[in-house]
């Protein structure tokens, strides 16, 4: 009998919330755009639908609701949605740039790894149970990290364990897996990784497994998940409507400094004499508005560990 991978969906109602929330004006009232129901919402990390689902109560109608994701057991889950106002898209969340421009009321990103990926342990995510080191999102496509891990050169794998993980011990655990590689014993699992990891890690923070900066690096560069990222957010100043709502869920530092960069940069006038711009006609006007930051409740970090990182930031697309 096949196991059912459950998912507790982080900060629900919060950025559902977020996503309907009536804009303000000057005067600081509430002004809820035109039909603010009637239009549509992205949903671009579908996971097993829980955000999708709550959307699709706060909608209309005449409301719709566009899901993406590129795991095939997300968009498996998707069918079990009967409304015909959703239209689910096996794709990564970079595609929502193929959408019509300022055609989207509200768009959230929830970023990671979703429960079921972490627990089964076929998909090679995590080191607390014996897998293959696979850990792509689709696994259908591309190259998993056992297969790069076989060819990759030791000054790649150190570099991924840096920038993708920011390992301190990049280097030592770089020069191990070659080893290993060159004595002509490739990797059997995930477990055999953590042990080769642990064995290269000479100290690690309290509580924390020696192996969890590695899989968290090897994950996000065989996903190019920071890559994905970066255009998805790109992406969102020209789908999101004036008004839309742009709502983020990140859930390790790496990908909340680009999201923090990202509506900094675009909340605010770029000032620079220098520039030819300015010359001719002042700093560009700010495409978007940052409204506020939020963090999982202690109630719900308590129901669910897997909650305590999660850092969730709203802005909202100016007129400009």
């Amino acid at each position: 009998m096949q196991a059912v991978w459950q998912h507790k969906t982080v900060l629900l109602q919060e950025a559902v919330d977020a996503l309907f929330e009536a804009e303000a004006d000057a005067s600081g009232a509430q002004v809820d755009p035109p039909s603010a129901c009637d239009g549509v919402m992205v949903d671009a990390t579908f996971g097993r639908g829980g955000h999708s689902r709550l959307i699709l109560q706060r909608l209309s109608k005449l409301g719709r609701l566009i899901a993406f994701d590129r795991d095939p057991e997300a968009w498996q889950a998707a069918q079990e949605i009967q409304d015909p106002r959703l239209s689910m898209r096996h794709a990564s969340f970079s595609h929502i740039a193929e959408l019509p421009k300022a055609s989207v009321r509200g768009l959230l990103l929830d970023l990671g790894v979703s429960s079921p990926q972490i627990d089964n342990p076929a998909r090679g995510f995590s080191f607390r149970a014996d897998g293959p080191l696979d850990m792509r999102m689709d696994p259908t496509r591309g190259q998993s990290v056992a297969e790069w891990l076989a060819q990759a050169p030791q000054g790649q794998i150190a570099e991924v364990l840096r920038d993708c993980g920011e390992e301190r011990f990049a280097v030592q655990i770089a020069k191990a897996i070659v080893a290993r590689r060159e004595e002509g014993r490739p990797l059997a699992g995930t477990l055999d990784l953590a042990k080769l990891v642990a064995g290269a890690v000479k100290t690690r923070e309290p509580g924390q497994d020696p192996a969890t900066r590695s899989f968290q690096a090897f994950r996000i560069y065989i996903n190019a998940e920071l890559e994905e990222l970066r255009q998805a957010l790109s992406a969102s100043l020209d789908v999101l409507q004036p008004g839309g709502r742009l709502v983020v869920i990140s859930f390790h530092s790496l990908e909340d400094r680009i999201v923090k960069r990202f509506m900094l940069e675009h909340s605010r006038e770029q000032v620079d004499r220098r520039s030819p711009q300015w010359m001719t006609s002042g700093a560009p006007a700010m495409k978007l508005r940052e409204m506020q930051r939020a963090r999982p409740s202690v109630a719900e970090i308590a129901a669910n560990p897997r909650a305590r990182s999660a850092v969730m930031r709203t802005a909202w697309r100016t007129s400009a």
